[in-house]
């Protein structure tokens, strides 16, 4: 196929950046079959990182199978501001995983750190595990090893924070074929986050941070969080993402 007929193809789709997409699906795809059925998945609505089986975070090729939530470019801010924290040797989790995208980007900038991750979704735990060597399953901390209590320098959390009354309108990409569990942070978007800021003081080493990333809106109220946890808090912003980060004290 052609990449003319590709991008004629994606654009009648509604895709905004054809010419972008055609590149990439036609530089991916191993033979003219696979090319169409790839063209094909996409005009129908999958993500396309979904169709290609990876996404570029933080200048990787992070493996993201169907069903898994996808990594935004935005996240790449709470990359930076936990490698401003993190030390050489740090030890690292990456809380709410997905397919390891956080945890991955910090593993490769901090390469003598001990990285652990987890997610309470076993599509995303197994997606991880392409992406990191040390992935557990479960429920916030009740996945990690009791042996991390106390020791974490820098915990890192991209937890769903989209209030259940917005889901409706989320791009169909992301409502349509990613899983709830990875959007959807209750009425107000902050129920999971409650929870983490709750329990980090106990996971946590002395002088070690927690960073959440959240929207703007809803910043104020995540600090405030952080704070009755006994975290001094500060909230950091740039573009479209925003970040709390608290440290024990």
């Amino acid at each position: 196929m052609r990449e003319d007929t590709v991008v004629a193809r994606l654009r009648a789709a509604g895709c905004v950046f054809a010419e972008d997409e055609a590149r990439l699906l036609i530089s991916t795809a191993r033979s003219t079959a696979e090319l169409d059925d790839m063209v094909e998945r996409r005009v129908e609505g999958l993500p396309l990182e979904h169709v290609l089986g990876w996404a570029e975070f933080c200048g990787l090729r992070v493996a993201v199978d169907p069903g898994v939530f996808v990594p935004r470019r935005r996240t790449e801010f709470l990359v930076r501001q936990a490698l401003s924290v993190a030390a050489d040797d740090a030890v690292i989790v990456d809380l709410c995983c997905g397919s390891g995208a956080v945890g991955a980007a910090l593993l490769a900038a901090r390469p003598f750190s001990s990285v652990y991750a987890a997610d309470v979704d076993p599509a995303a735990v197994r997606c991880a595990r392409r992406n990191l060597p040390r992935v557990f399953e479960g429920d916030l901390y009740a996945a990690l090893p009791e042996s991390l209590r106390g020791t974490i320098s820098v915990l890192v959390v991209n937890a769903p924070y989209v209030p259940t009354s917005a889901i409706p309108l989320m791009p169909p990409e992301a409502r349509d074929h990613e899983p709830l569990v990875a959007l959807d942070g209750g009425t107000d978007g902050l129920d999971i986050q409650r929870r983490v800021a709750r329990e980090a003081p106990s996971w946590l080493a002395p002088g070690g941070h927690l960073l959440i990333e959240t929207s703007v809106v809803q910043a104020p109220a995540l600090r405030e969080c952080f704070a009755q946890a006994g975290l001094a808090a500060r909230v950091l912003s740039e573009e479209d993402a925003t970040v709390v980060i608290g440290q024990t004290v």
